[in-house]
């Protein structure tokens, strides 16, 4: 029997980054778009709430807790503040994560005490490809052994690229193997071009080409078996299946307030049965999604190979976001369509849910 009810602890953080994500990000998410800068006083006082901390090693100066579930809880929380912020925040793990996971020791000693330290994220990672058919277990970005290391080429796009970044974890193909490699933002032959989107415009992102780049040997992460580098992505896809299910929650929410609000022809559009069933249907989507997000984080814990439940609950939220959020538009009306009103900035960020891969991870 599957038990998804919360523990005393998850809910407690639940509860605190819900609170967090109403006071310190939602007021500051139309702004962050229109800047298309983060808040660096909202990174810290998130980095001061150690949500990426708490599942990184006790050794290294983390709280040694790791639970793809409460990861799940947290992300969803986050991004029903705000999509772009929820980025940022959880992008020191995408670094942080995978060499805990995978790394040798000697990787973690030189990496996670300053990883776990700094508000800013000093690494990310490189999955996603420039091509129609991006395929993250089958990179096309090829590591090929030199005489005394390795030798990277390819290319990638939609990489969270602050200016702190220091590392980036690139994917790519020994042969038939997914592996991945710790590559210096300065390395000879990797390229940042900054990208821009019709979402997540306060996210700073590159393409990345990867033209010669040499590494020494120590620069992979550890020759991690294949199976571990696939339960990589699956953690990224529930990751950010749980992001878009908070992104089309907040939405649901901004609807049925608004109809409660709204009269036509003396009483609240609520009330009408066309709205009513609308909003019915909106939330009954976001439930169904929630809980494959949460199937897929609990076979995570439990060590299980969790491919199939990731691949699932990504597939299934993508859709679920986008109708919402196009719901919440119509629920507003013409106030949907204007800038001054939430739903359309949800609309544009959950939009990118059917290309994104591995922004987040749990």
């Amino acid at each position: 029997m599957i038990d998804f009810e919360p523990t005393e602890e998850q809910a407690l953080i639940r509860d605190t980054v819900a609170e967090f994500a109403r006071g310190e990000i939602r007021p500051r998410a139309r702004d962050a778009d229109e800047s298309g800068k983060i808040p660096e006083d909202v990174l810290a006082r998130a980095h001061e709430l150690g949500l990426i901390a708490n599942g990184l090693p006790e050794a290294y100066g983390g709280g040694g807790e790791r639970s793809a579930l409460t990861g799940a809880l947290v992300a969803e929380e986050l991004a029903h503040g705000d999509l772009s912020i929820a980025l940022a925040i959880l992008a020191p793990g995408l670094l942080a994560y995978p060499v805990a996971d995978l790394g040798s020791e000697a990787q973690k000693a030189r990496l996670l005490p300053a990883l776990i330290a700094s508000p800013g994220a000093l690494g990310t990672l490189a999955l996603q490809e420039p091509r129609f058919d991006s395929d993250p277990y089958r990179p096309r970005t090829q590591a090929r052994r030199t005489a005394d290391g390795w030798r990277l080429d390819g290319a990638k796009c939609l990489v969270p690229w602050p200016e702190t970044v220091r590392h980036v974890l690139v994917l790519a193909s020994v042969d038939e193997t997914l592996a991945g490699f710790v590559v210096p933002s300065e390395a000879a032959g990797l390229r940042a071009t900054p990208d821009a989107y019709l979402g997540i415009r306060a996210l700073p992102t590159a393409e990345l080409s990867l033209d010669d780049v040499k590494l020494p040997a120590e620069a992979r992460l550890d020759g991690a078996p294949d199976g571990s580098a696939r339960a990589l992505v699956a953690r990224g896809r529930v990751g950010l299946a749980a992001l878009a299910v908070g992104v089309a929650s907040a939405a649901f929410e901004l609807a049925r307030d608004y109809a409660k609000e709204r009269h036509a022809f003396g009483a609240p559009i609520a009330t009408k049965q066309a709205m009513a069933f609308k909003l019915a249907d909106m939330a009954i989507e976001i439930d169904g999604a929630r809980l494959l997000v949460w199937e897929a984080a609990w076979r995570l814990d439990r060590g299980e190979d969790a491919t199939r439940e990731a691949t699932l609950a990504m597939q299934q939220v993508r859709r679920v976001a986008l109708e919402v959020t196009d719901g919440a538009v119509q629920v507003f009306g013409g106030h949907g369509y204007i800038r001054e009103y939430l739903p359309e900035l949800l609309l544009r960020n959950a939009r990118g849910f059917a290309c994104f891969e591995a922004l987040s991870l749990v």
